[in-house]
């Protein structure tokens, strides 16, 4: 395979926004840990399955757009490769299922630290992986995306992760994984925010083309703020003071709302990626305080 193909499928599986599953995981660990009960193996296994997961929903998401004619050649966003001619259909299709394959093999070696009842969660996030964009009523086309990521990135990847690791349920991890879903949820809502116009046009009802971008900009706001407040709690229990990260964390989200309202179409890409980023660093900062508390 050569150099500009590697690159093509690098760019289809959509980097930038990977941080989103890792982020899941991490702040699962980070619950596992203030709850004396991390392990490293199947930490390890519940990043894995994250990943391939979520790379598996970028192909399909990449696939079955560019068959429902959703996508075109020049799109302000990253490109797509299939859409370019850059990766055949074919290609793209068996490569979302080689990837979801993976993942479901990656997440039947979970059994042995969970126990049989895994496998129907496995089944429900498999199918949602293919759902988010293909099926007689793909959710990213009728403004349930953002409730996809809360569930699938979010309550399910923190609340399990944690489970694999100390064989049970907490109150607070559960708030703790809607938090994280608000935040991916954020990172979803800028991509839908740059591309309004274009699936306006297309007929995609993103939850940004039903409710303009004035309101999802403050949709993104206020997710921050409940985020940092669902988990205020378990920041309180780390050897700094809860409330000097939540301040932090919480402005830089509220800045980047503010420059999402002054910027346009290319411009918005990179505060796709900080977002995704800013998400990340805060799973791993809550992780690494609870790790040295």
């Amino acid at each position: 395979m050569s150099a500009v193909k590697i690159k093509c499928w690098i760019e289809a599986m959509r980097l930038r926004t990977l941080p989103v599953s890792v982020a899941g995981v991490v702040t699962g660990v980070g619950y596992a840990l203030l709850h004396r009960g991390f392990s490293l193996v199947p930490a390890v296994l519940c990043l894995a399955f994250a990943v391939l997961a979520q790379i598996a929903s970028n192909f399909a998401n990449e696939y079955y757009d560019y068959r429902a004619g959703l996508d075109a050649p020049g799109r302000v966003g990253p490109r797509r490769g299939v859409t370019e001619g850059d990766i055949t259909p074919r290609a793209m299709l068996i490569a979302t299922y080689a990837v979801l394959g993976t993942a479901c093999a990656v997440g039947c070696s979970l059994i042995y630290f969970g126990g049989w009842w895994l496998i129907p969660v496995g089944i429900c996030i498999a199918l949602g992986v293919v759902a988010y964009s293909a099926g007689p009523y793909p959710l990213s086309h009728h403004g349930l995306g953002e409730v996809a990521v809360i569930l699938f990135f979010g309550i399910i990847p923190v609340s399990l992760t944690c489970y694999l690791q100390t064989g049970q349920w907490y109150t607070d991890v559960w708030f703790g994984s809607v938090a994280i879903g608000l935040l991916g949820a954020n990172v979803l809502i800028v991509n839908n925010y740059r591309d309004a116009d274009a699936d306006r046009k297309v007929g995609k009802r993103t939850l940004a083309v039903i409710l303009g971008r004035r309101i999802v900009r403050i949709i993104y706001g206020v997710n921050a703020v409940v985020a940092m407040l669902l988990m205020s709690p378990a920041w309180r229990e780390t050897p700094v003071s809860g409330l000097s990260p939540l301040i932090f964390f919480t402005v830089l989200y509220i800045s980047i709302a503010w420059h999402l309202g002054v910027r346009k179409g290319k411009d918005l890409n990179p505060l796709l990626g900080a977002t995704a980023m800013l998400m990340l660093i805060y799973s791993v900062v809550f992780t690494v305080c609870e790790a040295v508390g």
